[in-house]
């Protein structure tokens, strides 16, 4: 709950503060402009390398692997765009980190490493997919 309230109050009284202090040193209108080429560029950049993880996407899963951090990689990117889009330079900032793929790639891995992965029990993780299921029981035919 306080990161919340951390974000949706504090973060844009950063971006007040900041987008005031940088107007007043360059000027109102530059800021304004700048803050506009900030979005345009990143938007662009986006772009590219969304379809750059796209392809790779499309590129695992026509080799039958799942493209599991790639997805991660795309929420990742989708996340740096929505931080572009938004005025302000501290998010500006943040959003251009995460354009950078070795950073994103470094996010995603210590993600992945947090969590658990549990199987039902029952299943054999070794089972090849093209080995029959078998399922075991008993039964009890009732006419």
């Amino acid at each position: 709950m306080l990161l919340f309230l951390v974000l949706f109050i504090g973060l844009p009284l950063i971006e007040i503060y900041l987008l005031i202090e940088v107007g007043s040193e360059i000027g109102a209108l530059s800021t304004i402009m700048l803050s506009i080429l900030t979005a345009v560029i990143g938007t662009w950049l986006v772009r590219h390398q969304g379809f750059g993880v796209l392809l790779r996407v499309r590129e695992l899963s026509d080799r039958g692997e799942v493209p599991a951090l790639e997805m991660m990689d795309g929420a990742l990117l989708l996340v740096a765009g929505l931080f572009l889009l938004l005025p302000g330079f501290l998010t500006d900032v943040v959003g251009f980190l995460l354009l950078v793929p070795p950073l994103r790639r470094v996010l995603v891995l210590r993600y992945v490493r947090g969590i658990s992965v549990t199987t039902v029990q029952g299943q054999d993780p070794f089972r090849s997919p093209d080995e029959p299921r078998v399922i075991e029981g008993d039964y009890r035919r009732e006419d």
